[in-house]
């Protein structure tokens, strides 16, 4: 997409970061039946402080159309990376910016991110069952499922692993 840029979020983006990420989750069928999900995903504030969360704004209007947290192991945020490895979390597009090409640009710069750090590899989870054009992104951008990273935090709650070498 034109006209889109990435920017690590300052505290005046936080709010629109929460209701755009609030309102992906949402639109995806991710907080059917969830308890307190979505409030995780609303606590951006906590997100910054534990890793870097990247926005893309649209050049003209400055928009926020998307987001997401960049986390490196160790830290609160990190589910599935090991040493060497950077991760992303929360990854969401406005519902009306999607097909835009805004998460796909939001993965690349998280890969971007992990090449600068001198990463190995960069390691997702999807919710089994849902984000299928996601998944079909992240298959593009060259991650390959993990299942041995495969994981269950909450009953109901299915997470594949995907990995992408660097």
């Amino acid at each position: 997409m034109t006209g889109l840029s990435v920017r690590r979020a300052g505290p005046d983006d936080f709010a629109a970061v929460a209701r755009l990420t609030v309102a992906a989750y949402e639109a995806d069928g991710q907080l059917k039946n969830e308890h307190g999900y979505a409030t995780v995903l609303a606590d951006v504030a906590s997100r910054a402080e534990d890793g870097e969360v990247l926005v893309a704004a649209d050049d003209a209007t400055g928009e926020l159309l998307g987001s997401v947290t960049f986390v490196l192991p160790g830290t609160r945020y990190a589910e599935l990376s090991r040493a060497g490895e950077a991760e992303f979390r929360m990854l969401a597009v406005d519902p009306a910016a999607q097909g835009r090409g805004v998460g796909g640009t939001l993965v690349d710069a998280c890969l971007s991110r992990a090449a600068e750090l001198g990463c190995s590899a960069v390691v997702i989870c999807v919710r089994s069952g849902y984000a299928a054009s996601a998944q079909r992104l992240y298959r593009r951008r060259g991650f390959v499922r993990a299942p041995e990273l495969d994981w269950t935090p909450l009953p109901g709650v299915d997470l594949l692993a995907l990995r992408r070498p660097l």
